[in-house]
């Protein structure tokens, strides 16, 4: 049985895991769903990318979890795979759902241009209106609870530089690919894929697949740990 840490993207909290967490508890596994610094119920927390990687590595570190799995959905997959290698041999495998992947010197905003927004909401990116959310699969009830829990996010958070002490390669991880948010998970994720160092899942749903497809992400995040599991045999 695994110990999953799951963290979810901008706007969101540990709340937006309910429906994933449930079946993997049902399974035997241990699920930590975390709400980064500044989200949900920590607004008002002062937060930058930095905050988010040491939230990240302290819940680990203070719940003393070992085979963890750990799981970055969109722009968490940043802090997600720095804190990955920071906890060491704790770590079993790292899954990014959807996921903005770690790029040493490069920060979210390098990808996705976010500061004029940024700056024009007193250092916040606004959230999502139910317009934003059209095409990624969710019901009119999936989006209105999205819209009704998510919280402005922290841009200091979005524009600050992950830093990395090794190779992604090195990462024992599985990429989460949601086909309605795009085919293309990116050149980095496309370059690991490709030397047989990371496993690509593609999901059949938008970009929030805990609340589109929440019963198949979990069978997912189970299978990611089994994975890690043969492979660590095979070894």
């Amino acid at each position: 049985m695994a110990n999953y840490v799951l963290v979810a993207g901008t706007w969101l909290g540990a709340w937006a895991w309910e429906e994933v967490a449930a079946p993997l508890r049902a399974a035997g596994h241990e699920v930590h769903p975390l709400t980064l610094s500044g989200l949900a119920e920590r607004s008002g927390a002062p937060a930058g990318q930095r905050t988010h990687v040491r939230d990240i590595v302290a819940e680990v570190e203070r719940l003393d979890l070992r085979d963890v799995v750990l799981v970055g959905h969109s722009y968490s997959g940043i802090p997600v795979g720095q804190a990955a290698e920071r906890i060491g041999d704790r770590l079993t495998r790292a899954v990014f759902v959807d996921a903005n992947v770690p790029v040493d010197g490069k920060s979210f905003s390098d990808a996705w241009p976010v500061e004029a927004e940024i700056a024009a909401h007193e250092g916040f990116w606004p959230p999502l209106t139910p317009a934003d959310c059209a095409g990624q699969g969710l019901t009119e009830e999936q989006v209105t609870r999205f819209v009704k829990g998510v919280t402005p996010h922290p841009g200091a958070t979005l524009t600050e530089p992950a830093e990395l002490k090794a190779p992604l390669r090195e990462l024992p991880a599985t990429y989460v690919k949601c086909l309605l948010d795009g085919e293309d998970p990116g050149p980095v994720v496309n370059g690991l894929v490709e030397s047989g160092h990371w496993t690509l899942v593609r999901m059949d749903t938008g970009h929030w697949p805990m609340f589109s497809q929440p019963a198949e992400l979990a069978l997912i995040l189970a299978g990611a740990a089994g994975a890690a599991g043969a492979a660590g045999a095979a070894g």
